[in-house]
């Protein structure tokens, strides 16, 4: 379907915009909001915190190159081991992988950019200053030691005193929160933003996991994200969440710390997956074979993967029925992983030339060999007899680095020779490409092959040494060259980065000959016009597709609101919906990200006051950046295309902030079940403890149905005030007087919570009942204190005359998030006071 352009802008205008939007230098660096520049930036940091992960594990086997070694101390090897761990899989998996979603993503689907480009900026700045300082730490003997799953008591206070696992949890928490903004950038990208034409049934592999990626954190890390509050809420008020004494236990941190751990190794693997699933069509020279089938397994394992996370805790001694219960789902598991894997050997067989053996190949195929090998004995220990000898054991460290670098890192480097000349002017070298996967290749099985060994023969895992006469030490010299070998492969890696890659675009378009869309021809405003799309391949379907695109002749040709924008689609069908107009470069978000980032490092050392201040100033820099992230209507409807014409502004649940604001629910309504999960937990495991006899009564009755009638009523206020502003231009007095009534019911209500149960006497560190009712009033209050920054903020904006039936976009958000804490806090109401009457 071509679509001539209606109508060109003039030139001068085009070079003017890109000029605008050219890279960046100096302070345009930090305001910067283009999806190229910024994923750069994130893949870039996330791969240094790689290459300084990958120096402690080097210093980390040289000490165990031999037994009785003496060159590191202990506390200093628990140390590097902590952190090592910490920054492979929260500061380097995670971000890489999103980083490549910023920076491929809006390619792949012919987008000028993701919709929340000011969203990205914000949540790379929070997750480079806050990795840095938590890195850093090692460097001043404040690094946590409790290893990267942080399991208590040993973290509690008495065991782990000063500051050290303080930077763990308030630092990771915080990165965590940096991650899901991500995550909230990619699904509504993936779900709103593809090219018309291309409907979720031909949307690339690579946009498939990206989406099933960001879901997937949307669901699992606020577990983890709870599970940090309660242990720094302990360790700072002494709140017993896991304090077995008062009713706490420690197993719920393992639940709720590994309910996100599993299913992060997938959040890991899927995208790279996606990625390989993306290189072997071009490089085979034919499609993927069995494409619907992949996109199941990839929905399956998304599934699956949440419930594997007791495979961690087989030797905890939770039921038998338990143990066969996620036994069984561990290896049930395996299965949509091996279809992806036949697919692509199937793809590989089909192509009627053979697989071109570049550097990325190659790379493939040692991610298909390392990670079968990690997926087979992942099925050994999924079978409890075998995980009751192994566990805790150095075959366990190589099980799962069989796994992640295998199933991560191989592919990743894939990624790096693939992609290359999409965004440098000249490709990384395919004879250095060569030595540098054979060393890391050799060097990796060299490393980690011979843990298998020492595992079974009852080598521990997290030891800083060992005697010299039980045996060990010759395998674990061969670990310790392979790791010096497989060092030696990334450093020249190094080398072929520094040699050839620079940012922009030059060389060969479409070198490898591709059939997807992210090889277009495009500049620094992306690319020309935005394709229509009829199938998987267009570009292999459609070769004259690049030379239309570059003439302008399809959706959106050059800029006609004469600035940033791209096209809306349906979610499902991607039928074109409306035009939206981006944010350029700004000061807010970097100044917001690096005042966040004061307000949890200060926590940290607990300067409480200036802590809080950084987090006003973080908060206000917010605001400033959010007003203007609402241009309403002034640019009407625009044709961008022939005989298409669309509007450039939406709200409701059409527009692309109503989708983002409904993933933030789900968001928070996860983290709220991880609570109600824990309540129910702890109730269940120690009654007597929890809650012993003495401790206080729930407070009478009319405490919660006052606090809920209140709750109801400002729900009923900001549905009539809804109803107004679409009926009747609304007067700016009486909607600003109903949304402060409604702001006034929730605190209302939340102060009626507190007061009720400071009446009976219940105190949170009294016992574990105590903590979690007071913790349930905590989840409430950080609800309605971002109602209370948001309520003003509408308030201002209907005042400014930025507000009205059709610019709604402001009140929507506020209404979304308005019903959902009223539903949420309800529920706690039920839970809270309900039910110990029920079961009393």
């Amino acid at each position: 379907m071509e679509l001539p352009n209606p109508d060109p802008r003039p030139e001068g205008e085009v070079r003017e915009l890109e000029r605008i939007w050219a890279t960046p230098r100096g302070w345009r660096l930090v305001t910067a909001v283009n999806n190229t520049i910024i994923g750069l930036l994130y893949l870039g940091v996330a791969f240094l915190f790689f290459l300084m992960a990958g120096v402690l594990a080097l210093i980390m086997r040289t000490q165990l190159a031999v037994g009785d070694n003496r060159l590191i101390g202990q506390d200093l090897y628990n140390q590097m081991f902590t952190v090592h761990g910490t920054t492979m899989m929260f500061l380097f998996a995670v971000p890489a992988m999103e980083a490549l979603g910023v920076m491929l993503l809006p390619q792949m689907l012919a987008a000028r950019d993701l919709p929340f480009p000011r969203l990205s900026a914000f949540a790379i700045w929070a997750y480079v200053v806050g990795g840095l300082v938590f890195f850093s730490t090692i460097f001043y003997d404040l690094a946590p030691k409790g290893g990267w799953f942080m399991y208590p008591p040993l973290t509690l206070t008495e065991y782990s005193p000063g500051d050290n696992a303080d930077f763990w949890l308030l630092g990771i928490g915080f990165i965590e929160i940096s991650a899901i903004a991500g995550a909230i950038e990619i699904v509504v990208g993936a779900l709103r933003t593809r090219p018309p034409g291309m409907s979720l049934s031909k949307m690339p592999i690579f946009a498939w996991t990206m989406l099933i990626f960001a879901s997937m954190i949307m669901f699992a890390f606020p577990a983890v994200i709870l599970a940090t509050m309660m242990l720094e809420i302990e360790r700072a008020f002494g709140w017993p969440f896991f304090t077995a004494a008062l009713g706490g236990d420690p197993l719920l941190w393992q639940h709720l710390f590994w309910f996100f751990g599993h299913p992060e190794v997938y959040i890991i693997f899927l995208p790279a997956a996606g990625l390989v699933s993306m290189i072997v069509p071009t490089m085979a020279r034919t499609p993927l074979v069995g494409y619907r089938l992949i996109v199941v397994a990839l929905i399956g394992i998304g599934f699956f993967s949440f419930g594997l996370w007791v495979h961690h805790m087989f030797t905890t001694g939770i039921p038998a029925l338990s143990l066969a219960f996620f036994s069984a789902a561990s290896m049930t598991v395996a299965i949509p992983s091996g279809i992806q894997v036949f697919a692509w050997i199937a793809t590989i067989a089909a192509g009627r030339e053979g697989l071109r053996m570049t550097t990325a190949s190659l790379f493939v195929l040692g991610f298909l060999f390392i990670f079968t090998l990690g997926g087979l004995t992942g099925v050994m220990v999924a079978m409890v007899p075998f995980d009751y000898q192994v566990h805790d054991t150095y075959f366990v460290v190589a099980h799962f680095h069989y796994v992640l670098i295998g199933g991560f890192v191989f592919p990743l480097f894939a990624t790096f020779y693939y992609w290359a000349p999409l965004f440098s002017r000249r490709p990384l070298s395919e004879r250095l490409g060569r030595w540098v996967f054979w060393l890391m290749f050799i060097g990796f099985n060299l490393a980690f092959l011979p843990m298998h060994l020492t595992g079974l023969r009852g080598m521990p895992r997290r030891v800083w040494t060992y005697p010299g006469e039980l045996g060990w030490d010759l395998l674990n010299a061969v670990s310790t060259v392979g790791s010096y070998v497989l060092g030696a492969g990334v450093l020249l890696f190094l080398i072929d980065l520094a040699a050839n890659f620079r940012v922009g675009k030059g060389g060969v378009e479409n070198p490898w000959g591709a059939g997807t869309l992210e090889w277009l021809p495009n500049d620094v405003y992306s690319t020309r016009s935005i394709p229509y799309v009829t199938s998987r391949e267009p570009l292999w379907d459609r070769p004259s597709l690049p030379q239309e695109v570059q003439e302008g002749h399809h959706y959106l040709p050059n800029a006609p609101t004469g600035g940033r924008e791209t096209i809306v689609t349906s979610p499902i069908h991607a039928r074109p919906q409306y035009v939206i107009q981006m944010p350029g470069p700004g000061w807010p978000p970097f100044l917001a990200a690096i005042f966040t980032a004061a307000c949890f490092l200060l926590l940290t050392v607990k300067l409480v006051t200036i802590a809080t201040i950084c987090g006003v100033i973080a908060v206000v820099f917010c605001l400033v950046w959010a007003w203007g992230l609402d241009p309403g209507p002034s640019k009407g409807v625009i044709q961008v295309a022939k005989g298409v014409r669309l509007p450039t502004y939406m709200s409701g649940p059409t527009s692309h902030s109503w989708w983002a604001m409904v993933v933030l629910m789900f968001v928070a309504g996860s983290l709220y079940i991880a609570y109600v999960f824990s309540y129910l937990f702890l109730w269940v495991v120690s009654p007597e403890v929890w809650a012993p006899a003495g401790s206080p009564s729930p407070p009478s009755a009319r405490w919660p149905l006052s606090a809920g009638a209140l709750l109801l009523a400002g729900s009923g206020i900001v549905w009539l005030v809804s109803q107004k502003l679409e009926k009747v231009a609304a007067s700016r007095v009486s909607v600003a007087a109903a949304l402060l009534l409604s702001l006034a019911c929730l605190v209302a209500s939340l102060a009626l919570e507190v007061e009720g149960h400071l009446t009976t006497g219940l105190r949170p560190g009294d016992n574990a009942y105590g903590a979690m009712v007071y913790l349930g009033v905590v989840l409430f209050g950080q609800l309605v204190l971002a109602l209370v920054v948001m309520g003003p903020f509408t308030i201002a904006r209907h005042v400014a005359g930025k507000l009205d039936a059709v610019r709604r976009v402001t009140f929507d958000n506020y209404m979304l998030l308005y019903h959902y804490t009223v539903a949420q806090s309800l529920l706690g109401l039920g839970l809270i006071h309900g039910f110990p009457r029920l079961i009393g």
